[in-house]
């Protein structure tokens, strides 16, 4: 998908650097009127325990500049309009550096509203896009429910973890730092002092978050194992029940349950002992700078409304710092979601191209296809070779059947020509041209497959049937149910053509559930049809059914039938056995019975 080697939050963020831009002066505005406020509170001190002075000189403290100056005018005001007036005037200031504060704080909140979303919403489509483009044998050695706990829990924890930690990030070190610039300005000795007492805090709260990160990878692989047995218990409910082993599932949920559960308060302890932890140590501080700080007013190092607002500006850097703590905690937490994002989006990319970048028009029709399998050998692994030198010619236009035992390589034979799997040596031609150097969606453009395992979705009929051709019109959908022999059926079921027909088909039996497929493949009108077992579970009915469709549809389209029941196969114009990876015989019915050899061994036997 093109995402760089980098923090996803980061890389997604450059689409929102405007927003990005404006939330950072919000919360440099709003960190300028927090510190406003407390400024202000030492004139207002004044006035209430100091009388006024005419011709006030500038104070003799370490504070001489604008906040001495400010008390001047202030104190000038107070003489001649009196002290009420003076606290009118500054409890007016407060009211307006809060409520200025408190504007830009909302308005830096809200600009980030839509930025935290939408990043969450672009990881989770480019991860879902990512996901529809990566191989086959990726999937055979992932859990469904791991990969599905990366949609949902690792990717919130991006949003809440690190997207929400980078307000904190952003803000809270401004306000750190303003607040630290004003205590430099009344004291840098005091400043000094307090400075030591908080790298004390600091040690102390990074130390108790050492272990956060790798709770978190453990809790959300844990997560993952649930989902995984929650999907395989829903999707063989009929087995578990007929077998009886509910208890043997329920406890194997509650061992991954019950170590979620213990992850989960490991991590919520220390995430929730950062906060209090920060505001005590904080205080503690606070209590020890009073009894230094107040030792050096009573020795006149400076006045007492100007060590109030000191100790205030300290305090200011408490909640930051808190925020902080906690933001540390949060990404901590959320760095294991994004190993585990980064984990599938950083895979080398096979499937270059993707069909959702194109447009249904773009694919150039091509009536009639030939296929060629040139000295093709495929292996999973260095230890599992599944094909070994296969060479094939099939002709346009022909129905050709592969049969053979159970893990004789048949249907990796197919998966290899729309590009599942790429062949270890050799290689494949349509028409000529080698299928390695075609675009991957105008090759599967060619291709119509109708698996074993009816694959339906949990919507209507219509729309199952016209998956794959949305710009098929109605009479083409009702035509290729009609050719499919599913039309009767559909009439008859609730609302015809616009039932929904339940998660996976459950409300279809296996006949019409395989009869939608092919009405789906035959509506792609593919020149090139693949049938990889879909007869192998169907009552003789249906079988037959499908078979007349079949001799309809090989008039225009090259058929593939992958099939272990030989009553109909008699028909096909060649007939491929393969045995152990390789070509075992090839020749029509009636020849290869006539030889005697693998083919009329297999076809006696049924």
């Amino acid at each position: 998908m093109g995402v760089k080697r980098e923090n996803p939050a980061l890389y997604y963020l450059r689409k929102y650097k405007n927003a990005a831009f404006w939330n950072v002066v919000f919360n440099l505005l709003t960190t300028f009127f927090a510190i406003m406020s407390f400024i202000v509170l030492k004139p207002f001190l004044d006035i209430l325990f100091l009388p006024p002075v005419a011709n006030q000189n500038s104070p003799n403290n370490t504070a001489e500049g604008f906040i001495a100056y400010c008390s001047q005018l202030l104190n000038a005001y107070v003489v001649e309009n009196g002290r009420y007036s003076g606290l009118v005037l500054v409890c007016g200031l407060i009211l307006v550096c809060f409520f200025f504060k408190n504007l830009f704080r909302y308005l830096a909140l809200l600009i980030m509203s839509p930025v935290r979303n939408g990043i969450e919403r672009d990881i989770r489509q480019n991860l879902f896009d990512k996901i529809q483009i990566l191989p086959l044998s990726f999937f055979s050695q992932e859990r469904k429910g791991d990969l599905l706990s990366r949609f949902g829990a690792d990717v919130q924890e991006i949003q809440w973890g690190v997207l929400r930690s980078l307000e904190s990030v952003v803000r809270s070190p401004v306000a750190i730092l303003g607040s630290l610039g004003v205590m430099i300005y009344i004291s840098a000795s005091l400043t000094l002092f307090s400075f030591v007492l908080m790298i004390g805090v600091g040690l102390i709260i990074g130390r108790i978050g050492k272990k956060l990160k790798s709770a978190a990878q453990d809790s959300q692989h844990t997560l993952g194992h649930l989902l995984s047995i929650v999907e395989e218990t829903l999707g063989g409910l009929r087995i578990i029940k007929s077998f009886q082993v509910e208890r043997y599932q329920s406890e194997a949920f509650e061992q991954h349950n019950e170590h979620y559960y213990q992850t989960q308060l490991k991590i919520n302890r220390r995430k929730e002992l950062s906060s209090p932890l920060t505001e005590f140590l904080g205080i503690g501080i606070v209590a020890i700078l009073l009894l230094f700080g107040g030792s050096l007013v009573f020795e006149g190092y400076f006045e007492a409304s100007t060590f109030v607002v000191f100790v205030m500006m300290f305090y200011n850097i408490i909640e930051p710092a808190k925020s902080l703590s906690a933001a540390y905690y949060d990404i901590q937490k959320a760095k294991a979601a994004m190993e585990r994002i980064n984990a599938i989006m950083f895979i080398p990319e096979v499937e270059k191209s993707l069909s959702i970048n194109h447009n249904p028009q773009t694919a150039a029709k091509i009536e009639r296809v030939e296929i060629s399998y040139h000295n093709v050998s495929f292996a999973y692994n260095e230890t599992q070779t599944v094909l070994t030198d296969i060479n094939l010619h099939i002709p346009a236009a022909q129905l050709w059947a592969i049969v053979g035992g159970s893990g004789g390589g048949k249907s990796t034979l197919v998966d290899l020509l729309p590009k599942f799997y790429p062949p270890t040596v050799g290689y494949i031609a349509i028409n000529g041209v080698d299928i390695a150097q075609m675009e991957l969606y105008a090759l599967r453009q060619l291709i119509a497959i109708v698996s074993q395992e009816a694959i339906l979705f949990n919507d209507t009929i219509y729309n199952n049937i016209a998956l794959g051709a949305a710009q098929a019109t109605e009479e083409e959908v009702i035509a290729a149910a009609k050719l499919a022999n599913a039309h009767d059926f559909i009439l008859k079921t609730p609302q015809g053509y616009q039932t929904n027909i339940g998660d996976r088909g459950a409300n279809l039996s296996g006949g019409q559930k395989q009869r939608l497929t092919l009405a789906r493949a035959i509506l792609k009108n593919a020149p090139i049809l693949i049938l990889d077992e879909a007869t192998s579970a169907l009552d003789s009915e249906s079988e037959q059914l499908i078979y007349e469709t079949l001799q309809v549809l090989r008039k225009t389209k090259t058929i593939i039938l992958i099939a272990h029941k030989f009553n109909h196969i008699h028909t096909a114009d060649n007939i491929v056995v393969m045995q152990q990876g390789q070509i075992a015989e090839m020749g029509t019915h009636q020849v290869l019975l006539d030889k005697g050899g693998a083919y009329a061994k297999l076809y006696h036997l049924q």
